[in-house]
């Protein structure tokens, strides 16, 4: 599982022109999904991302969480971080999971990150072609792959 976090200031998803989901002040959360990805796999990345302290404190330090600061999250689902561009130019997508293997993880995936965060979590839609805007905020962006855990 991979997943792309983005500190933001504010953020929204619009499909067919329709705002599907708005926050301000948290993170939005790209995530893909491989073939092998598991339960653990998600518990393992929910915990990371809803204690990292990439958040000022009150001394402008980042060392604060989104948890810590009651902050909202936005997933969105994107097998194209499971991109390969080794050969050629044309991307290959041959590891990341079909539907039918990632909605059911991408679901619970959302399930655990609320259960981490305490609180709702908001969401683009699996497969739609979405819009997603976004102020990113310092920036601050986190890469984190859930089979290279660095």
């Amino acid at each position: 599982m991979r997943v792309v976090i983005q500190r933001v200031s504010k953020a929204g998803v619009t499909i067919k022109g329709k705002e599907v989901a708005s926050i301000r002040h948290g993170l939005v959360i790209l995530l893909g999904i491989e073939n092998d990805d598991k339960l653990e796999d998600i518990i393992w990345l929910s915990k990371k991302i809803t204690h990292l302290r990439i958040f000022n404190d009150k001394d402008g330090v980042m060392n604060t969480s989104v948890k810590d600061i009651n902050g909202n999250c936005i997933v969105v689902s994107q097998f194209t971080l499971h991109a390969s561009t080794k050969k050629g130019n044309r991307p290959s997508y041959i590891k990341a999971a079909k539907p039918d293997v990632a909605i059911p993880l991408y679901e619970q995936f959302i399930k655990q990150l609320e259960n981490d965060l305490e609180k709702p979590v908001q969401t683009g839609e699996f497969g739609a072609d979405m819009k997603v805007g976004l102020v990113n905020d310092g920036p601050v962006t986190i890469l984190i792959d859930s089979k290279n855990k660095e």
